[in-house]
């Protein structure tokens, strides 16, 4: 078989061209979804074909190297993708089956005194953060969306609201691995990783004040959000100054962990001074059952403080593994040690960049230090727990019960499965073709406005693979050349690159396909996209504005580390 060197030139000899007859992939993908009504898996598959068809046609790649690429994104979709999508929402079916999940609902109603608006943010926000700091993956957005779902909300909403509020959170997501690959495919020294991480630090507590705001505006409008400010202003402000201090002062791999504990914390304090008004109101207004308060626990029996520790204990035990998996270098490093790994057939030692560096195409699964093993080690202590600690039969469960649950996702997964494996197909075409790096390159000769134009290209790489760490990995190296060419600081363009990446996860498909299948909105992905994409575009004009503005005038807030 050939080898095949990536050319940005190759449609006409021109890069604009070029970068134009790249974009066809992703056009078509929304096309179908939106003009054709088609289902996500549908339109992801004549969006493959496209790619495939531009990989040969328009850049020259042999015709067995563009499946071969086809195939090896697939299975990067399949594991550890789809694996941890899976394992986060058995995880979270094995809390209901167990009848833990009522009482950890009765918990967020006594925080927020049955005001669904001010549980969204808590759980949405705050500890859908806590869950993007450790796992990452779409685990977040699996989780959170089905406990937004079970306050009420509509599947919708929920949806919409977990995409949104799964912002702020992803750049120092999964203990900032963006942040750190960055770093890494960029060729910047510790202390300068450090500096890109201080620089998002300044960009994404801008974005993350808002967020709490937004949640209250989509649940219940403009009232909600007049109504809850107090509640909101706390939770944005306290995450906010959390974010800035950790990823400036501190650990930065830490940074969400330690920004959602204080939100959480603050949100705690200010509700035991505070409580919003207008909650029989607000409930009647969006056709919830009316707030029992304290007849609620009179209900289920009185809420007492073994059945509060034994509805959080679930994700007190998943900070636990992750927080060991993650610990120092030594654990992380021999947990990594146990992988799966071999030179993908038909692309091994034949693919080139275009600077003609060979690309390693080799497929790696670290089949325990992964979030979807994790979770599975998660989900195993909790059973157990939930067994032993039944409280004479009151909350039953059963191992028959846990495979059921395992079997039923799977059932309720599979076409969103298919759609994140051909979405990653698609994405693995662009890339080793050279369609992606090809778009990135058009926006790098745009020459001094380039630093507005930045966060576009990282907004570009995780719409297409729906990965932070992906999106920094294709446009790490890009970004500092054309840094560099142009005069610009080399970290803020990587800083540019992450947090852009940052508010083009809510529209990317695995996003999408991830909050639909979690809210039973399995084919609908179209709907939610619409929902969405307009808040994707007005946080990414104001991140251009917010990089640009670093750039020149704020340049304090955008530090030169030689």
């Amino acid at each position: 078989m050939d080898q095949f060197q990536v050319v940005t030139d190759a449609v006409g000899g021109s890069t604009g061209l070029s970068a134009l007859v790249s974009t066809l992939p992703l056009l078509t993908f929304f096309i179908m979804l939106l003009g054709f009504k088609a289902r996500a898996h549908t339109s992801g598959a004549v969006a493959l074909v496209v790619a495939i068809l531009i990989a040969i046609l328009g850049f020259n790649m042999p015709t067995a190297m563009a499946i071969s690429s086809a195939f090896r994104g697939g299975l990067f979709g399949l594991f550890p993708i789809v694996f941890v999508i899976l394992t986060a929402i058995w995880f979270y079916q094995i809390t209901v089956a167990s009848g833990r999940f009522e009482d950890l609902r009765l918990v967020f109603d006594k925080m927020g005194n049955g005001d669904v608006r001010i549980q969204a943010m808590l759980i949405a926000f705050c500890f859908g953060g806590l869950l993007e700091a450790l796992a990452g993956f779409g685990a977040p957005v699996a989780i959170t969306a089905t406990m937004i779902l079970a306050l009420g909300i509509p599947p919708l909403k929920a949806a919409t609201v977990v995409l949104i509020a799964n912002t702020a959170p992803v750049a120092f997501g999964a203990v900032a691995i963006p942040i750190t690959t960055a770093g890494d495919v960029g060729g910047r020294t510790l202390e300068q990783t450090e500096n890109i991480a201080a620089i998002v630090g300044h960009q994404t507590p801008l974005l993350a004040f808002f967020v709490p705001f937004i949640i209250a505006l989509l649940i219940d409008g403009w009232r909600g959000v007049r109504e809850t400010a107090p509640a909101a202003g706390v939770i944005g402000l306290s995450f906010a100054i959390a974010q800035w201090w950790t990823s400036n002062h501190f650990a930065y791999q830490l940074t969400d962990v330690i920004a959602c504990i204080v939100a959480l914390g603050a949100a705690f304090v200010l509700l035991h001074f505070w409580q919003p008004r207008g909650v029989h109101e607000m409930r009647e207004r969006l056709g919830l059952e009316p707030y029992a308060g304290e007849a609620a626990d009179a209900e289920s029996g009185r809420l007492t403080g073994s059945r509060i520790w034994m509805a959080l204990m679930p994700y007190a035990v998943v900070v636990l593994v992750f927080g060991i998996a993650n610990l120092g270098t030594t654990i992380p490093e021999w947990l990594k040690s146990f992988k799966l790994t071999f030179p993908w057939p038909g692309l091994d030692g034949k693919l080139y960049d275009a600077a003609g560096e060979a690309v390693n195409s080799d497929y790696t699964f670290a089949w325990i230090n992964n979030p979807g093993t994790l979770l599975v080690i998660s989900a195993l202590i909790v059973s157990i727990a939930y067994m032993v600690f039944n409280e004479n039969g009151r909350y039953s469960l059963t191992w028959g019960q846990v495979g059921k649950e395992f079997t039923d996702t799977v059932w309720k997964m599979r076409w969103s499965a298919l759609t994140i494996v051909l979405v990653l197909a698609l994405a693995y075409v662009m890339n080793y073709s050279g369609q992606t790096v090809t778009i990135g390159e058009f926006f790098a000769n745009l020459g001094p406005a380039f630093a507005f134009f930045a966060p576009m290209l990282g907004w570009v790489g995780v719409a297409v693979t729906g990965s932070d760490t992906s999106a920094n990995a294709l446009f790490a190296n890009l970004q500092v050349t054309a840094a560099h060419n142009l005069g610009l600081n080399p970290d803020l363009m990587l800083a540019a690159n992450t947090t852009g990446g940052v508010v083009g996860k809510m529209i990317s498909p695995q996003s999408l396909a991830i909050a639909a299948t979690a809210v039973n909105m399995e084919g609908k992905e179209s709907e939610l996209f619409k929902k969405v994409v307009g808040w994707s575009f007005g946080f990414l004009l104001a991140v251009c504005v917010i990089v640009f503005l670093q750039s020149n005038v704020l340049s304090a807030l955008a530090p030169v580390v030689p």
